[in-house]
């Protein structure tokens, strides 16, 4: 009978391998493989009972050999059936439960499977999460970066976001959403990092002004060492600050105002560089420079005030102004020094130009208010000291030079009201007495400050003693000399114009002497006090002796190397046309009294008796005449005061003629010659104790005249060379009138019981005319 189940079935070979385990338990592993096919079981126990029919089958060949053995192996194999039936009983339950685990397997089998699908669907989203996750934290990151002031670091890590991170989560909504968030952040950051450059902007504004004041003050020290290199050898007194040798002389000395420690002065460029760098990163470098650019014009106009008050003694508003406007400009040089392209030079050179004119606008608005010439030399200073600091940084400041002219014209004209004030004081509170001199001190005080050559050598001098100007020399001296002491004080620094200064100094100081000083005179010269008229002529004198030696100072003292020829001032002229003016008002002052002396003359001219002494006028005269050569004009030089008594007593001779000539004298006795030729032989014997010849010579015309009258030859006159001889100074009409008149009077004298004619022999005589 053929078998139901081929031996060679893997059924068959596993029940077969079963049967010759040694362990229960082995079999079990040998039906896993017929278990997972729910469509063996029936095959399975069909194979078991076939392997039982051929165990049968063996068993009885094998017992019907061996009967005995066969009885106790039918026995055993009873036994065994039992146990077979009882395995089957068991293999069918373990088949049962086997198929109820298969079934609970393949239940497990599909929630494994669908479970490692969701596993694997989670194990996909948990990675797309992570990633996105990752893209998300480094987006944070950007964020943290920016708010921890990391600008660049953040710009790096949104640049790796996109570049790098993103792509990994190309396929994700959120990389959108990020990629759309890049310019934002980038917008973000570069607004970030402009904030931060503003805030450093303001920094270094709110810090310009001490940097400009350290600045300032290093500029001052600078020029304290070149003026005590000047000092210590003759070759560094032409050496100016800031020229080539003074910065080769001065480059040994290291200061650096951006770094030092201490003026406590740090200014890191830092913010710059990264907000630089940050925009050159985004492409929008051409906008950031725009952007800087208006940060720094508008910072500028944030330094300019409205109004500047000039007005403090310390030029305080003034100095805040110009220290800030330096700190500004230096960092600007700065910036363009350590940075390229964000500053050109066309940039810094507008906004410095910007600067300065609004800085003249304001120093020459608040001008006006300036009334005080030290104050002015003050602001002169700050100016000069600021224009020296920024040529350092290599600023052009000729724009300032206008303000420089304007201030030294404002500075001018303010030394010279003060001066003016000075010396109208001086003019109007003198005494107009020669100036008094106590002790030796006080003589060489004078003559150092005083244009004067004594006539005495120092040593010959006794005190007290008088020197012939009054006090209002010596002061108008020293004022002068102060006056040109400050305007030069203008010029040092920088002020470079020496030929305004040279002119204006010149200008001034004739616009000074002329109108303060000569014309003051001038005016005082209506005074009816010869005393102080002949004072001012001696200062007049001192004055014109003072402009020539002025003249030749100013020459000297000239800083203009291209001015040539001497150097004139109008008020030399001007006080030598007020001398003859003094003169003049001494002239009349003299003749003035003299007429008055001559008015008082009461001559009798129809007198029959003459008088034997000099007349009380003619008298009064003399003695006036003494009196003021003696004493009010014993201070004039010689050859003024024998030029005064020359024109008084030549207007005393004529004024003594006019009174034979006035037209109510219409006859004159011989009598009145007579008295008139004793006054006129007084008048010409005091003029002969003056022993001046040339002073005789004005009393010829008086003395010939009279005794023209006094003659009994008339006819002489009227022969041409007996008249040139004898009268020769008498004028050819008064003296016809005069003999007119005598012949009237003597006519009139000859019908009086007394004859007083026998008189007139004696004149002739009496004048050495009649020989």
């Amino acid at each position: 009978m053929p078998a139901a189940v081929d031996p060679g079935d893997d059924l068959w070979l596993a029940i077969k391998q079963i049967s010759q385990s040694n362990s229960d338990s082995d079999y079990i592993e040998q039906l896993v493989p017929v278990m997972k096919d729910a469509g063996y079981s029936g095959q399975l126990v069909n194979a078991f009972n076939q392997f039982s029919v051929d165990r049968n089958q063996e068993i009885e060949r094998i017992c019907n050999a061996n009967h005995q053995e066969f009885v106790s192996s039918v026995n055993s194999l009873l036994q065994v059936r039992e146990g077979t039936v009882d395995m089957t009983t068991q293999i069918l339950e373990l088949n049962e439960s086997i198929q109820q685990s298969i079934e609970k397997l393949a239940e497990q089998k599909k929630a494994l499977v669908d479970s490692r699908k969701v596993r694997q669907n989670i194990d996909e989203a948990t990675k797309a999460l992570n990633a996105c996750l990752d893209v998300l934290r480094l987006a944070n990151q950007v964020h943290d970066l920016l708010q921890k002031k990391n600008h660049y670091a953040a710009l790096r890590a949104l640049d790796e976001l996109q570049t790098i991170h993103l792509r990994e989560v190309s396929r994700y909504k959120i990389a959108e959403m990020i990629e759309k968030s890049v310019p934002a952040t980038q917008r973000m950051i570069g607004e970030a990092v402009m904030a931060d450059l503003n805030t450093w902007l303001f920094r270094i504004r709110e810090s310009s002004q001490f940097l400009g004041e350290v600045a300032f003050y290093y500029t001052d020290v600078r020029r304290s060492r070149n003026q005590a290199r000047a000092e210590g050898d003759e070759r560094f007194k032409k050496i100016k600050l800031n020229s080539p040798l003074e910065l080769v002389a001065d480059e040994t000395d290291e200061f650096d105002i951006l770094n030092n420690e201490e003026a406590e002065i740090n200014i890191e460029f830092t913010p710059l560089f990264e907000a630089m760098h940050i925009h050159q990163t985004l492409g929008k470098s051409d906008y950031f420079r725009s952007e800087y650019s208006s940060n720094r014009r508008r910072q500028k106009d944030l330094l300019i005030p409205n109004t500047l008050n000039l007005l403090d003694d310390e030029c305080g508003d003034l100095s805040s102004l110009l220290e800030s406007l330096a700190g500004f400009a230096i960092i600007e040089k700065a910036t363009m020094s350590k940075t390229d392209n964000l500053r050109s030079l066309a940039d810094v050179d507008e906004l410095w130009d910007s600067m300065c004119q609004s800085a003249i606008n304001l120093i020459t608005k608040a001008l006006p208010t300036v009334e005080n010439d030290e104050l002015l030399l003050k602001i002169k200073g700050r100016v000069a000291l600021f224009m020296l600091t920024m040529e350092k940084w290599g600023y052009s400041v000729s724009a300032m030079n206008s303000l420089l002219l304007t201030l030294f014209g404002k500075y001018s004209e303010l030394l010279k009201q003060r001066f003016s004030d000075d010396f109208l004081e001086i003019v109007t509170t003198d005494d107009y007495m020669p100036m008094p001199i106590n002790s030796i001190e006080e003589y060489d005080k004078v003559v150092t400050v005083s244009w004067y050559t004594p006539d005495k050598e120092r040593e010959e001098l006794t005190f007290p003693c008088v020197l012939p100007f009054s006090q209002m020399y010596p002061l108008c001296c020293i004022d002068i000399r102060n006056f040109l002491n400050q305007i030069y004080l203008f010029s040092d620094d920088y002020f470079q114009r020496s030929t305004v200064i040279d002119e204006t100094l010149r200008s001034s100081l004739d616009d000074l002497l002329c109108e303060k000083v000569c014309q003051s005179l001038l005016d005082r010269l209506s005074s009816q006090y010869p005393g102080q008229i002949v004072q001012i002529l001696t200062n007049l004198e001192h004055f014109e002796t003072a402009c020539l030696e002025l003249q030749e100072l100013l020459f000297q003292a000239r800083s203009s190397p291209a001015a040539t020829g001497p150097i004139e001032l109008k008020a030399t002229q001007q006080f030598k046309d007020a001398k003859k003016t003094a003169e003049n008002r001494i002239f009349e002052l003299v003749n003035s009294k003299i007429d008055d002396l001559v008015d008082t003359a009461d001559y009798d001219w129809m007198a029959y008796k003459p008088s034997n002494e000099p007349s009380n006028y003619i008298q009064e005269l003399t003695r006036y005449l003494s009196n003021i050569m003696n004493s009010i004009l014993l201070a004039l030089p010689k050859e003024i005061k024998e030029f005064i008594y020359f024109d008084a007593l030549s207007h005393a001779s004529t004024a003594i003629l006019d009174l034979t000539l006035d037209e109510s004298v219409k006859r004159i006795t011989p009598a009145a010659v007579q008295s008139l030729a004793t006054d006129t032989a007084f008048l010409s014997s005091f003029v002969e104790g003056l022993n001046n010849p040339i002073l005789m010579e004005n009393l010829d015309e008086l003395m010939q005249t009279v005794a023209l009258m006094g003659t009994d030859n008339s006819d002489e006159f009227f022969d041409v060379a007996q008249r040139n001889k004898k009268y020769g100074k008498v004028d050819s009409m008064k003296g016809a009138i005069l003999i007119e008149k005598v012949a009237d009077g003597a006519a009139v004298a000859a019908q009086s019981p007394t004859k007083p004619a026998d008189r007139f022999a004696s004149l002739g005589t009496r004048f050495g005319l009649n020989r």
